[in-house]
């Protein structure tokens, strides 16, 4: 007897379309990393993004018992810091307003914006694992009604038309192209609505992709586009940048802080030479929809 699959599709369309996109979803369904996992146990937010700010040295001096979960409160502080920087730049929220997380992860962002504003809040990802862990934290917040997850490609949601305040990226624009994204990012918005994003995005004044970054790719299955590549692709679709702030220096002590962590990956060291040697760069763009 032969079992029938399940399409995966989404209004008639496979949400999946590229073996490059079966290998991102693969990887993001198999994760069950400690440095998502456990940050996201201090308070029911669940972040996939780095953290901002100088952190308390304090808890190093944390007796030996306490000081790894002291450690680990301190990244989550700064990693809720940073989604608190980019909810800052999306503009003029109103509660009847409608928002986008486009490449949600867990869905921390989506839950702290609904709290913010009180608008309703849609989160796409093309990990199912990552959507319906998303789905059950809205649950238990009380906030399903307004915070939805979706299994869907960001490239092509299938959401309405200028339906959109503001739509933001946070650390997922290196899975795509740019320039498909930004089309359909600037389909989705209003006019004079918000688009923000927080990248990394390598130096192109440096000639290329340094070794760091290149070994930053491989342990993420990502592709870093070029600083330049964003501005290119926002001019092409409709988006005006109003705000680009380096934040570099902001987020390397979150990575010195994360490398003395029993959570550190063994990436920390690649990022902090790429940021450290200029060929890495770590920005908030925020634009306008015209």
């Amino acid at each position: 007897m032969t079992t029938v699959q399940p399409r995966n599709t989404e209004y008639g369309k496979p949400v999946l379309r590229s073996d490059y996109q079966r290998s991102v979803a693969a990887y993001w369904n198999a994760e069950e990393d400690p440095v998502n996992l456990r940050l996201g146990d201090v308070d029911g937010l669940y972040h996939h993004h780095y953290g901002l700010g100088d952190y308390d040295p304090a808890v190093l001096e944390t007796p030996a018992a306490q000081r790894d979960q002291a450690i680990i409160d301190e990244m989550h502080r700064l990693e809720t810091a940073q989604a608190e920087v980019l909810l800052d730049h999306l503009g003029d929220v109103r509660p009847g307003d409608r928002l986008l997380d486009a490449g949600c992860g867990r869905g921390g962002s989506s839950i702290m914006a609904n709290l913010r504003f009180g608008c309703e809040v849609d989160g796409v990802s093309i990990s199912q694992k990552q959507v319906d862990f998303a789905n059950e934290q809205a649950r238990k917040r009380g906030v399903a009604d307004r915070v939805r997850y979706h299994f869907k490609n960001m490239l092509d949601t299938g959401f309405e038309t200028a339906s959109r305040k503001a739509i933001w990226n946070n650390e997922s624009t290196m899975y795509v192209d740019l320039h498909q994204l930004f089309a359909e990012h600037a389909r989705q918005l209003e006019i004079g609505g918000r688009y923000v994003t927080i990248t990394g995005c390598y130096n192109d004044v440096t000639g290329g992709r340094s070794k760091a970054v290149s070994q930053i790719d491989q342990h993420y299955t990502c592709n870093i586009h070029p600083r330049s590549q964003y501005f290119k692709a926002m001019q092409a679709n409709n988006l005006v940048p109003i705000s680009v702030i380096d934040l570099t220096a902001a987020t390397i002590p979150y990575w010195e802080l994360r490398e003395k962590s029993s959570v550190a990956t063994g990436v920390e060291a690649p990022f902090l030479q790429a940021y450290r040697e200029g060929s890495f760069h770590y920005l908030l763009i925020a634009a306008d929809r015209i």
